[in-house]
């Protein structure tokens, strides 16, 4: 498990990686501090669609752990959860799913999503999360209203 730091600059890493490869993307901008409050992955951490491109490099590092609460639809109306797939089923899925139960019934929150004792939120999966949580960017003008309700997030875009 993967637990990161986030500071100015760029991404530290503590020593709790459960020997994950650890990442040094900068994901913020250089004004954009994120303070770990968690409220973006509360509110849009989980319900969210799944790319295939996302699954690709958990089925070859075997991260049922992650593949587990995703769901995959096929076009005749089957459904599985992405560790009971293959990669030569990624040709045909309709819609993936993100974040599932054991039993495929959705949750409400990222099965990822961890606070610490400090009250600081940090994600389990975070050198391999989703493209739609790497890509979420608060500041964004598309999504100003939540943006502003952010406590690292500016009066305007970075």
């Amino acid at each position: 498990m993967s637990v990161f730091l986030w500071k100015a600059g760029g991404l530290k890493t503590n020593n709790y990686h459960g020997g994950h490869s650890m990442g040094t993307d900068i994901i913020m901008p250089s004004d954009q501090e994120c303070l770990q409050c968690g409220r973006c992955c509360e509110k849009w951490g989980w319900g969210q669609k799944g790319v295939i491109e996302d699954l690709i490099p958990w089925l070859k590092e075997r991260r049922l752990d992650i593949l587990q609460h995703v769901s995959v639809t096929f076009p005749d109306g089957k459904r599985c959860r992405g560790n009971d797939i293959a990669a030569e089923d990624l040709s045909v899925p309709v819609r993936i799913d993100y974040w599932v139960d054991t039993d495929g019934k959705r949750l409400s929150c990222c099965p990822f999503f961890y606070r610490a004792e400090d009250g600081k939120v940090f994600c389990k999966i975070h050198t391999t999360k989703p493209k739609i949580c790497i890509g979420f960017t608060p500041w964004n003008e598309g999504i100003r209203d939540y943006a502003l309700n952010c406590p690292a997030c500016r009066n305007s875009a970075p």
